[in-house]
């Protein structure tokens, strides 16, 4: 009996499982390529450090916008504020998250809850877990320079205000009072600060200040002017006051440190005339 037939059988067999592995591998060789081909990118600003910076922050925009993770087990592990004090909430972006509070309010009752990079929308989300459960007497906000560059995406002043303003009602409806900081005016007269100057316009900062202004006077609300103590007579920040055209050096902090302390006092007393002197 020949075994060249049981051979060729043999063989056309083994190759038709061959040829049908090759089929099926080859779309799971190709599936990673194309998965990462598929993976969604941060749509283009037309500024490249921006562009950067938001793509940096994916994984913050999509597991946790409000960044809640940041201060929860601090808040968890802060004690109630004491009977008849005065704590404060200072909430913000980075040129609130790098103020070093004790080193310019020594002795008070000040909690920085600041986190670098954030617009109003983010901060709102976080409103009620790192300020309304914290109880403070008073909190002060500083926002908007980021809503403006656009980091959360192109934002106009509309929607910032709306914000703003819901920050203000969820505040006046837990009996806290709010001080409302106006946006700080940016510089270019460094390399490094051109470009965060470009994202934000001078008169999206004015416009935003002036409905700041105006939206605490109708409401009973204390505005704190950062602007005018820290513009040149160009209407930029001051180089001394700032080396990036953003973020203030200790030389500006010691001027808000001390603008801020006379509004938190300011709102501290308009809410005992509210009480009838309580």
């Amino acid at each position: 009996m020949s075994l060249q037939p049981i051979i060729r059988t043999i063989a056309q067999t083994l190759l038709a499982i061959v040829l049908s592995l090759s089929v099926c591998v080859t779309p799971r060789a190709q599936q990673p390529a194309a998965s990462a081909a598929s993976v969604p990118s941060i749509p283009s600003t037309g500024f490249p450090g921006l562009d950067q910076y938001r793509a940096s922050r994916i994984s913050i925009y999509t597991d946790d916008f409000g960044q809640l993770a940041r201060y929860r087990e601090a808040d968890a592990a802060l004690a109630p504020p004491a009977a008849g004090g005065k704590r404060v909430v200072f909430v913000g972006d980075s040129i609130t998250d790098y103020w070093k509070l004790p080193d310019y309010f020594p002795g008070k009752p000040y909690i920085n809850r600041g986190v670098d990079g954030q617009t109003t929308p983010e901060m709102l989300v976080r409103f009620r877990q790192d300020v309304i459960a914290l109880h403070p007497k008073v909190v002060v906000v500083l926002a908007g320079t980021n809503d403006i560059a656009g980091v959360t995406g192109r934002t106009p002043n509309d929607d910032i205000e709306a914000n703003y303003a819901s920050m203000a009602e969820l505040a006046r409806a837990h009996g806290i009072r709010m001080v409302f900081a106006s946006v700080l005016p940016v510089h270019n007269y460094t390399h490094d600060a051109e470009e965060s100057f470009a994202l934000r316009p001078r008169d999206r900062i004015l416009a935003l200040n002036q409905w700041l202004k105006d939206y605490c006077a109708k409401n009973g609300l204390v505005y704190l002017d950062y602007f005018s103590a820290l513009v040149d007579e160009r209407g930029m920040l001051k180089r001394a006051l700032a080396d990036d055209g953003v973020h203030p050096t200790d030389a500006g902090y010691k001027i808000m440190a001390s603008l801020a302390q006379k509004a938190i006092e300011n709102a501290i007393q308009k809410a005992r005339v509210g009480n009838g002197g309580r």
